[in-house]
């Protein structure tokens, strides 16, 4: 579990992922331990991260730069190793929207214990790459990921 004196501040529901990916681990993730390399989990981030993110219309996966969001931040607490014949399953959330910056939380867990294997937390920026400059959270996002996660994150004036 991340450190709530770390996340301070955060609207953080821990139990409430209601979007995951299936992953399967792959020979070319492990490291000479036998288990995944951590470099490896900002892959699976990612993976977990795209899959939500479509899966709300936000990105149709052609055009990367028309895709708004940049990674500004990333922690993670690697709790347990993962081994080569694990099922692993990667929950993601978005927890927080600010104007122009959002934060997903994750769990990593064994698909068949659910012993959670890692937790992580990524801050993203919306970012006009054309302009090269970062620009408010859309609209739209607001609304769909309002939906999803079942908390109100449209912003009042």
């Amino acid at each position: 579990m991340l450190d709530m004196n770390f996340c301070a501040g955060y609207n953080f529901r821990m139990t409430e992922f209601n979007f995951s990916i299936p992953l399967d681990v792959r020979y070319g993730d492990l490291d000479p331990q036998w288990h995944v390399n951590n470099a490896r989990f900002l892959t699976y981030l990612e993976s977990a991260r795209m899959g939500y993110l479509r899966s709300l219309d936000l990105f149709d996966g052609e055009n990367f730069f028309d895709f708004n969001l940049i990674v500004a931040d990333i922690h993670i607490s690697y709790l347990a190793p993962i081994k080569l014949t694990q099922k692993i399953r990667i929950w993601i959330r978005a927890s927080r929207l600010g104007n122009k910056s959002l934060t997903f939380i994750y769990e990593i867990r064994d698909d068949e214990t659910q012993k959670v294997c890692a937790t992580a937390e990524t801050i993203m920026v919306t970012y006009d790459y054309h302009q090269q400059k970062s620009i408010p959270i859309p609209e739209k996002w607001r609304q769909a990921i309002s939906e999803r996660e079942g908390v109100d994150f449209i912003q009042k004036n």
